[in-house]
């Protein structure tokens, strides 16, 4: 390759990076556009907070099984394509969204969005993969994976802004305009692979027998990858419940109007890049590669910015904004910890899609059941006295801090097996 064919490479390479990024974020976008509408569209007698939870929670159970499905897909088609089609999909259901209808076609419209939001990650990965080398690829993929912080940023700050200004529908229409900048983006700049690229063959095994399907029946087997698929699940219940209601928490509980509250909100996403990007750096340089010690301590730091933020006096906004920084830096190292980097050091070699799969289904059918359950439970315990609404929290947050606290105990659990299985090797 001649120095111009280098520069032309390394451009398209980052142009890939930046389409990947972007484009991840503004599908983003589009799922989240509903939490900032929750509070207007219950005022508006539009939904209540039960439709609303069952309606949230069809987007995740379609996602978990798009996660799936859509992951085999993209190994075998043109990435640009897929990753672009979905996002328009997920544009195109917003914009419908834009205009009022019935509670059971906003259920089906949802899934739909949940399905095509399930491209994102597997053809941004999947193109990423092709284009770095081993070398590069750790940072790069931490970089990347700020991209939902990015999108729930601009989904806390944008549409809020636009609702708080235009009304409900209009949340729903700005993030169809931006999903369709999204998929711009990605058509004119997501080149699939380099010129010539040809993936390696794949072995079925590797010289000793070990087929494919019996690493992944080993990972089926292996009980701390259970343990961290169930850790995961109760975090992103958690992760969920502040990003689906807190909009709506901070509203009704605390007196902040829909702008202030969704700001609140964009704090924990922006610190959440932050937390991501110097995950895999934190647990190498200052832990020895060891994800199990420092995932305990940010599962830690979670709890206490949950109760912080559940807790907390109303009015004391210095407060409110401490909770959601340490909420988004702790969640933000836990995403990758748990959702990446932990399931890695676990699984057999070969094998780690697999167990991403599983640790991929646990957490976003947690974060489906969270929604109905957290929507249940503030519509079952509000009261209107003389005209005006009022809301008992208390059964809500015990089971958001419930969830954080069992993803705690599991975490601990795996540590204490990690360090007894290390301490026997060494024997």
């Amino acid at each position: 390759m001649n120095k111009m064919e280098q520069t032309r490479h390394t451009r398209t390479k980052w142009a890939v990076f930046t389409a990947a990024t972007l484009g991840y974020g503004l599908f983003y976008v589009c799922r989240l556009s509903l939490n900032v509408v929750k509070k207007p569209i219950v005022d508006a007698g539009y939904l209540t907070e039960t439709e609303l939870g069952i309606i949230g929670s069809a987007l995740f159970f379609s996602y978990a099984i798009g996660k799936f499905v859509n992951g085999f897909l993209a190994d075998r088609v043109n990435v640009r394509y897929l990753m672009a089609g979905g996002l328009l999909v997920a544009a195109l259901v917003n914009f419908i969204l834009g205009f009022a209808v019935p509670f059971w076609a906003f259920v089906i419209l949802w899934a739909v969005n949940g399905w095509a939001q399930s491209v994102g990650g597997p053809c941004s990965v999947i193109a990423l993969n092709r284009w770095f080398d081993s070398r590069q690829r750790g940072t790069v993929y931490g970089f990347w994976s700020a991209s939902h912080n990015i999108g729930e940023a601009v989904t806390f700050i944008v549409t809020s802004f636009v609702v708080g200004w235009l009304g409900w529908q209009w949340g729903f229409m700005s993030a169809a305009c931006l999903g369709a900048v999204g998929v711009a983006l990605i058509f004119a700049f997501l080149k699939p692979s380099p010129e010539g690229y040809a993936p390696a063959a794949e072995s079925v095994a590797d010289g000793k027998g070990s087929s494919v399907n019996g690493r992944q029946l080993e990972v089926l087997k292996t009980p701390m990858i259970w343990a961290l698929a169930l850790a995961s699940g109760f975090m992103y219940i958690s992760r969920y419940a502040v990003n689906s209601w807190g909009v709506y928490y901070f509203a009704a509980d605390k007196g902040y109007d829909l702008v202030s509250a969704g700001s609140l909100i964009s704090v924990s996403s922006v610190f959440g890049i932050v937390g991501t990007v110097f995950s895999g750096l934190i647990s190498d340089k200052f832990f020895n590669s060891d994800r199990n010690l420092p995932a305990c301590l940010f599962s830690l730091l979670n709890l206490v910015s949950l109760a912080l933020f559940l807790f907390g006096p109303s009015g004391c906004h210095t407060l409110d904004v401490v909770a959601m920084v340490l909420f988004g830096i702790s969640v933000g190292v836990l995403i990758c910890f748990l959702g990446g980097l932990m399931a890695v050091d676990i699984a057999p070699e070969g094998a780690t899609g697999a167990a991403l799969g599983i640790i991929g289904v646990s957490s976003y059918m947690a974060a489906g059941l969270q929604d109905i359950v957290s929507g249940f439970l503030i519509e079952s315990r509000k009261t209107v006295i003389d005209g005006v609404t009022v809301y008992d929290f208390s059964a809500m947050r015990l089971f958001w801090l419930g969830a954080a606290c069992m993803s705690l105990l599991l975490l601990l659990l795996i540590l204490v097996a990690a360090r007894r299985k290390r301490k026997t090797q060494s024997l």
